[in-house]
């Protein structure tokens, strides 16, 4: 998917950046110890907010790119991506 035309792309960015001291307070979380349990509410809160970035890109090509696919008839494409995130999503 081409982000050029994404709709929120400075928040995401940020959500991102978010993301990415989570997960470097995780490093810093085991490095020092910490209890499993508050390791592991941590894990599933990047989980969360990773899921939260997914489904704001998964929107936007919904609406837009894939959109595009469709009155440009190229709909086995459109199908096939839809598909495929749809089974990257159940794992």
């Amino acid at each position: 998917m081409n982000t050029k035309n994404l709709k929120h792309k400075d928040q995401l960015i940020r959500r991102l950046k978010i993301i990415e001291g989570q997960i470097r307070g995780l490093g810093e979380m085991l490095k020092k110890d910490k209890y499993c349990i508050d390791v592991i509410t941590q894990t599933s809160a990047v989980k969360q907010a990773l899921s939260g970035v997914e489904d704001v890109l998964m929107e936007n090509h919904l609406s837009t790119c894939l959109i595009d696919q469709i009155k440009d008839n190229k709909e086995k494409k459109a199908t096939d991506e839809i598909l495929k995130v749809y089974r990257l999503k159940r794992k």
